[in-house]
């Protein structure tokens, strides 16, 4: 997974103390203009069950610490600490393993002559991601290309929002 040398620093601190925490580390990203910069940092309980906003509250005091102890922004920037929400990030080979099935919005660095997928999880291993694409087209991508990846979220307007998957 392609990631800023900031955003992998700030994921490998913030990893090292997570699990004393009971929590795993989603999904970090570095967001907003210059003048208003935003350290996003995304948290899961450590077993993937979804983590309240209580918890999330609980868990932000540790996070800052951590974060302001690598001063990641020259000057002032706004921290979010957050559930994943329904479009999950996927980071990790794991991520990917777990939600095979699933709709997923992907971004590379330029895998066959395109960027940006839509399609299904149809594998993960240790190296790549392998999606079904529309019709019987597959496309499997070097998790060193991709860039961003997200769940699609599922809607049921008769019976409310929610995500389908193993979570």
């Amino acid at each position: 997974m392609v990631k800023s040398p900031m955003e992998q620093r700030i994921i490998d601190a913030l990893e090292t103390l997570a699990a004393e925490h009971g929590v795993d580390i989603v999904d970090v990203e570095m967001a907003g203009a210059t003048k208003a910069p935003c350290v996003r940092v995304r948290l899961e309980g450590a077993d993937g069950e979804a983590l309240g906003l209580d918890d999330i509250a609980a868990q932000t005091k540790w996070v800052s610490d951590a974060v302001e102890a690598i001063d990641p922004v020259a000057g002032s920037y706004t921290l979010e600490v957050s559930s994943p929400g329904m479009a999950r990030p996927l980071r990790r080979p794991r991520d990917f393993a777990r939600f095979t099935g699933e709709d997923v919005d992907l971004v590379t660095t330029a895998t066959e002559g395109r960027r940006k997928f839509k399609g299904r999880i149809a594998g993960a291993t240790e190296e790549a991601v392998t999606l079904a694409l529309e019709g019987d087209e597959t496309v499997t991508i070097p998790f060193a290309e991709v860039k961003k990846c997200t769940l699609k979220p599922v809607f049921d307007f008769k019976g409310g929002a929610k995500k389908e998957g193993k979570n």
